[in-house]
């Protein structure tokens, strides 16, 4: 077929003078090559890798006690009463039973380590792990994480010889590189599909550190916690969920990357839970709007809306208003970054922090903290700020702001011990109520800049009205929570 496809190149390579023609071979040359590297690059088969792999990927069945019926107490009458025996009937609409559950997992070490994910083994009271050939292992628990929707199993093979798989380097994967499904969808056993990677780094709003491999290869229901493997037969995915209206495959699955899944994996072997590394921030995503506010050339990075006081943030000197921007060399694109970043950091170990404060940049040290100790230890932000008595109405923002005093505090059903400047009034219509500005909102920074005092909050603004700016940047404490809001000045006729 390629020879049919070429003859009219060689036909004219005949009828051409010696120069040209050396042209046309090398132009022959190069096309021959494009084509046989490209069919190289696609290969003709995944048999080979799929009779390695395949032993490798387990079934997993769970047993989980769940109560059938209402769950009402029925009413207790006297023995031998005629209702008794009716009720009694009734009542076994709610006796226990035991529901059976499918799903996928992989060898990962031949002792008898077994990953999968979290939400096949949830509040399962026994685990079955099913190799290829149908041979059954009781299988315990070693370590399980909620947050990344990963687990670790333990079987013990006694003389069967295991069939192991590692995990590869995720980051080294691209869109449109090829890739190979391996499950038990619907409880079929060993079911093989392949496709490629349609997009890396998804956020599907499963947990803070959300890190997924959109793939078409067919994902369906049973294939979660089954591997997803490259064309060099290494791991970088844990199929996880789909996009589905029907609950079947429409091609758009998603897979735990095996960089994340890894790190989780070998902190649950070791230590029978995670141990993520902790900042103590509240953060904001970096939008335009408020890039513009802050001065920044471009809108990336995470908005700091406030710091635990008993943090490793605070200790390091970083601020509300800090927008951070490079984190242990890392940058930071996008506030969903950050969690991930940190998480995956050593713990107790020093971290350089690059932030923008003030129109310029600055690099603060922070020992990093556990994230584990401080949720078991319950730490929480707090803060006060002294400013003073005065009243200021901000009409090409449309809200008015005074000194919360206890009098003040009582009318606006706020803690009369809260200090600071208050809302007051917001004009509807205008654009602080069109940003959710709200009477009772306390504010606590300008920018990045704490609100000392009235006066000086209005000579802030008033400057960023005269610069021309597109509106200003408030943080807000409401319900205990603080938040940042960018406000735009009422945009004025005749411009």
């Amino acid at each position: 077929m390629l020879v049919s496809l070429l003859r009219p190149l060689i036909c004219a390579f005949d009828r051409t003078p010696p120069i040209a023609a050396r042209s046309v071979m090398v132009a022959f040359t190069l096309i021959f090559f494009t084509v046989s590297v490209s069919a190289a690059e696609r290969p003709d088969s995944f048999a080979d890798q799929v009779e390695s792999l395949s032993p490798a990927v387990v079934n997993i069945s769970t047993t989980t006690i769940v109560k059938d019926g209402s769950g009402v107490d029925m009413p207790q009458f006297p023995p031998g009463s005629p209702f008794e025996e009716f009720f009694k009937n009734f009542g076994d609409n709610n006796r226990q039973r035991k529901a059976q559950s499918l799903g996928s997992g992989f060898i990962i070490d031949q002792k008898g380590i077994v990953v999968t994910n979290y939400h096949v083994i949830e509040n399962a009271e026994e685990i079955r792990v099913v190799l290829k050939d149908d041979t059954s292992f009781t299988a315990k628990v070693l370590g399980q994480d909620k947050k990344t929707d990963i687990a670790v199993l333990k079987i013990d093979p006694g003389d069967t010889q295991l069939t192991a798989v590692k995990f590869g380097n995720s980051d080294k994967l691209r869109v449109g590189d090829w890739v190979l499904a391996i499950g038990n969808p619907f409880g079929l056993g060993g079911t093989v599909t392949a496709g490629i990677v349609s997009a890396r780094g998804r956020d599907i709003g499963n947990g803070p550190y959300d890190d997924f491999i959109q793939t078409d290869a067919s994902i369906n229901r049973g294939n979660s916690g089954g591997p997803l493997f490259n064309t060099d037969g290494d791991v970088i995915g844990i199929n996880t969920a789909i996009y589905s209206q029907s609950g079947g495959s429409v091609g758009i699955g998603f897979a735990i990357s095996s960089n994340l899944a890894s790190r989780v994996t070998s902190q649950l072997i070791e230590f029978g839970q995670t141990r993520r590394g902790w900042l103590g921030v509240f953060i904001q995503e970096i939008t335009p709007d408020i890039a513009e506010s802050l001065g920044l050339e471009e809108s990336r990075g995470a908005l700091v809306s406030s710091v635990n006081e008993a943090s490793p943030a605070a200790k390091g000197g970083i601020q509300p208003g800090d927008v951070i921007l490079m984190f242990d060399g890392k940058r930071i694109e996008r506030m969903r970054d950050l969690p991930r970043i940190v998480a995956e950091t050593e713990i107790g170990s020093k971290v350089r922090v690059e932030l923008f404060r003030q129109g310029g940049k600055k690099t603060v040290s922070i020992t990093l903290g556990e994230l584990e100790k401080a949720e078991v230890n319950g730490l929480i932000n707090g803060s006060k700020t002294d400013i003073d008595s005065e009243k200021r109405s901000f009409g090409s923002l449309g809200f008015s702001v005074e000194v919360l005093t206890p009098k003040l505090a009582r009318e606006l059903s706020l803690d009369a011990n809260k200090e600071g400047v208050v809302v007051t009034e917001v004009v509807p219509g205008s654009p602080a109520a069109e940003k959710g500005l709200t009477t009772g909102d306390i504010l606590r920074r300008y920018g990045q800049r704490p609100v000392t005092d009235i006066a000086s909050l209005a000579k802030d603004i008033n400057n960023a009205e005269k610069a021309g700016r597109a509106g200003i940047l408030i943080l807000i404490e409401r319900d205990g929570r603080e938040r940042f809001i960018q406000i735009g000045f009422l945009k004025k006729g005749g411009d």
